[in-house]
């Protein structure tokens, strides 16, 4: 599944002041079929609104988003958005969140409790689908949101800083368990991260946008061998394509007259 953005442009009304907000100004780019995507760039940049164009949840201005030579107008199956938040329904068990979407889309019963019951092994909770999100820790309850996302088998992935959430360790432990998910179904996917080591640890490649108005600044290969583990982040050349990135990513935070010393986007 063949995504493009062509020229988009997003702007808002200020319901204060009545003025014009240009969040997004002639974004360009293509994501090849079965790649992992990452976003990055300055806080307010338009990352959020590039995914919900994405998605389906807003449209462009002008320009439009593209699946396989097709426009998209709104949402459809062949997307599903994992937010930041899991959201999980917390009357349901686990089995019973992962089998929702499935639910809405009228799949016969015995067929939902089986995709869910894969699903649900899959993202290695084995073992909980009878437990409740109040019972799971945060990391557990993003993996089962993952799971449901899933579940209606979308073509194309689009994650919106899902485990910003998180403390350190798990964040970490979590990238290699996404990287795993995705290695096993080879979804397209564009995911949203304020972290530039996330994006790289993740990526085949990675979008990194300009100060808003946003627009594609670069598009950066990431050249590392797969499957990736925790100690590839200690590598010189991880280091060095990460200082690259980010030495684009702070000329951005200049022009906002932030020093961006953290490295948060």
């Amino acid at each position: 599944m063949r995504l493009e953005a062509n020229s988009v442009f997003v702007e808002y009304r200020m319901s204060r002041s009545q003025q014009w907000l240009s969040a997004l100004q002639d974004v360009n780019f293509v994501v090849g079929s079965g790649k992992f995507v990452s976003v990055v760039g300055p806080s307010g940049c338009g990352k959020t609104t590039l995914l919900n164009v994405i998605a389906g949840l807003q449209h462009p201005t002008r320009g439009e988003v593209f699946l396989d030579g097709q426009p998209i107008k709104g949402p459809g199956r062949n997307r599903a958005m994992v937010f930041q938040s899991a959201a999980l329904m917390p009357w349901r068990t686990i089995l019973r969140n992962v089998t929702y979407g499935l639910e809405l889309q009228k799949y016969p019963e015995q067929r939902r409790l089986d995709i869910a019951r894969d699903l649900i092994q899959l993202v290695g909770l084995d073992g909980f689908e009878e437990s409740y999100p109040r019972e799971l820790s945060g990391g557990m309850q993003q993996r089962v949101n993952l799971a449901r996302a899933l579940a209606t088998s979308p073509e194309i992935l689009l994650m919106d800083e899902p485990l910003a959430g998180l403390d350190a360790q798990m964040r970490e432990l979590m990238q290699v368990e996404i990287q795993r998910i995705w290695l096993q179904t080879n979804k397209t996917t564009v995911y949203v991260t304020h972290l530039i080591d996330e994006a790289v640890f993740l990526a085949d490649e990675v979008i990194a946008l300009t100060a808003r108005p946003g627009t594609v600044k670069t598009v950066l290969p990431i050249n590392l061998p797969r499957p990736r583990s925790l100690e590839l982040k200690k590598s010189p050349e991880f280091h060095r394509i990460q200082d690259q990135l980010w030495d684009l990513i702070e000329e951005e935070f200049k022009k906002l007259g932030e020093p961006g010393s953290e490295r948060l986007l």
